[in-house]
This record gives C-alpha cells, sequence and structure tokens, in this order.
C-alpha cells in the first residue's frame, strides 16, 4: 500500500474550487461525465460515471473534504483528503490519499494529474 500526496496551483478562488468539487451540476460540467455528489457527511458519492465511488466522511466550507474511496477487493480504507489554500496565484489545492493497492498507484497518480487536477485546471483557464 502506498500514499499520494501533492499540491495543485489552480486560477481560481478556493471557494470556486469547493463549489467545482462538491455540486454535482459543477462536477459534471468538468469532468463530463454523470456524477453525484452531496455535502452530507456519510452520503455516498460517484464521479466519471461510476469509475470513482465513495463515502463523503467530513466537510469543511471553502476548505477541506474528506472523502473515502472504495477500492473492490480492498479491506483497507483509501481516504482522500483535499485541502484548498488561498495562493497568489488563486488557490493551492493539497490531495492526499493514503491506502493505495501498489498495482493501482501509477494508474491513481496519473488520474489525479490529468483526469482530476488536469480537467479542474482547464475548466477554470477557460472561464
Amino acid at each position: 500500500m502506498k500514499d499520494f500526496k501533492k499540491y495543485y496551483t489552480l486560477p481560481a478562488t478556493p471557494e470556486e474550487v469547493y463549489i467545482a468539487l462538491t455540486n454535482p451540476i459543477t462536477l459534471e460540467i468538468w469532468t463530463g461525465d454523470k456524477a453525484e455528489m452531496s455535502t452530507q457527511p456519510g452520503s455516498e458519492f460517484s464521479l466519471w460515471d461510476g469509475s470513482i465511488v465513495g463515502k463523503n466522511l467530513e466537510f469543511e466550507e471553502n476548505k477541506k473534504i474528506v472523502q473515502h474511496w472504495y477500492f473492490e477487493g480492498e479491506p483497507e480504507d483509501s481516504i482522500v483528503t483535499i485541502k484548498l489554500h488561498p495562493h497568489k496565484q488563486g488557490c493551492s489545492m493539497e490531495v492526499k490519499q493514503t491506502n493505495i493497492p501498489d498495482e493501482a498507484y501509477e494508474d491513481l497518480a496519473e488520474g489525479w494529474d490529468e483526469s482530476y487536477a488536469g480537467a479542474l485546471l482547464a475548466f477554470f483557464e477557460e472561464q
């Protein structure tokens, strides 16, 4: 099992990034796929039409999102913590994910860079 941690700089305010990560309509715009999301702790979520599923654990408005991502057949909980920090260029998005199965790590790191942060960056650059 491995952990992933990285910072991404986005040209938007922490408030705008928080909405993009928690509002299902905005999520569908930047991911280009069906999304289910609520800011209710304990609620289930689904991104990219079910490619990523899990449970929402904690929300701190405009600052922090904590989620449990499910990996099929894995007993360990993979916890994703996204923290949003004000930055001179907009927002610094700190991503930390724990207990990633070794065989899934490369794909997951690439997914964070390209599909998740990359798509978010493209979305905000078009605004």
